[in-house]
């Protein structure tokens, strides 16, 4: 049976159109502010700092033809499924940062050394000093997890 032909009711008029158009504008009106509660929670959201594990180390890395990249000027590789953050917290392509040179916090993975994790630091996660650029600064420097900060010992 057809929907329309179900709410026809024979000898009568169909409903004017002017008592529809105050649902739709409940509609849209409803979905703009959904949209703009979203809006105002990825602002929000983006503007938190964001928690790296005690593992990053930050390093200059230029994305060529994925899976290749160069981390601080030597030959490296992006490990099968790394996720690469951009600085909004949103995934990012290998192949869509070709040609970019970008400062990064980054982990790799133990058994191969390919890079697993990368996160795209915005200005004021690169103006945060000191971040260790080696394991050897790593294991020598104590990181306090809660302030997301470096000392040297």
């Amino acid at each position: 049976m057809n929907c329309c032909a179900s709410r026809a009711v024979p000898g009568r008029a169909p409903p004017p159109r002017a008592t529809l158009f105050p649902a739709a504008v409940g509609t849209v009106g409803a979905r703009l502010a959904c949209f703009l509660l979203a809006l105002c929670a990825s602002a929000a959201w983006s503007q938190a700092p964001r928690n790296f594990p005690a593992t990053a180390l930050r390093g200059e890395v230029h994305f060529a033809a994925p899976p290749a990249v160069e981390l601080n000027g030597e030959p490296a590789r992006l490990a099968p499924g790394a996720r690469i953050h951009g600085e909004d917290r949103m995934l990012r392509l290998p192949a869509a940062l070709a040609g970019q040179t970008l400062t990064v916090h980054y982990t790799r993975e133990a058994t191969t050394g390919l890079l697993r994790e990368v996160w795209v630091l915005s200005r004021a996660e690169r103006a945060r000093e000191p971040w260790p650029a080696t394991e050897e600064e790593a294991r020598t420097w104590r990181f306090d997890p809660a302030a997301q900060t470096w000392s040297r010992k």
